[in-house]
């Protein structure tokens, strides 16, 4: 079995006008990889204050899951959807001569094995994970005009659910990158 995972709190001071309290708490999982970082900031104003509007506290949490699965999953689903798009565009090309269909799965395997390929290094993952998201949504928004016409749920369908979840991921990729 896995270890248990490690639980880090800690609170920072006030000021002179103000009373801020920022707690974060840290739990780490080392079997999986996952660190989630719960930040909760309280600003309490004195009461001396002459407007009443200032009396109010603020309290305001953010959650941070940073988890270390989703950017090494990133660059694999963009390879996964390059093979995916170039043999639909093949299959489609073999079967009705479609042109439309051999061009769109060409271009989107290259768009997503160049993001690939910027994946790989850390001075170029974000603009890769960039190239990834933007390829996707296009794709997302293809798939999603074509399953509204035809209603047709293979391919169009699959390849909507398929582009949405990749555009999710690389776009989860990408803030994790920023961060």
């Amino acid at each position: 079995m896995g270890s248990l995972p490690m639980v880090y709190s800690y609170t920072l001071g006030f000021t002179s006008n103000s009373f801020r309290t920022t707690t974060a708490i840290t739990t780490v999982s080392p079997t999986a990889q996952l660190k989630s970082t719960l930040v909760r900031t309280s600003n309490l104003r004195q009461r001396s204050r002459k407007f009443p509007s200032s009396s109010r506290s603020l309290n305001t949490t953010h959650h941070l899951c940073k988890c270390q699965l989703v950017q090494e999953f990133a660059p694999i689903a963009s390879a996964g959807y390059a093979l995916l798009l170039l043999g639909g565009g093949l299959f489609a090309y073999n079967k009705s001569g479609s042109k439309g269909s051999l061009f769109g799965g060409l271009t989107g395997a290259t768009l997503m094995s160049v993001a690939y390929y910027l994946m790989q290094a850390s001075e170029t993952k974000e603009l890769g994970d960039s190239l990834a998201f933007g390829a996707s949504l296009l794709f997302a928004f293809i798939f999603g005009i074509r399953f509204a016409a035809t209603r047709k749920v293979v391919p169009a369908g699959l390849l909507l659910v398929i582009s949405i979840g990749l555009t999710a991921l690389t776009f989860s990729a990408y803030l994790q990158d920023k961060v």
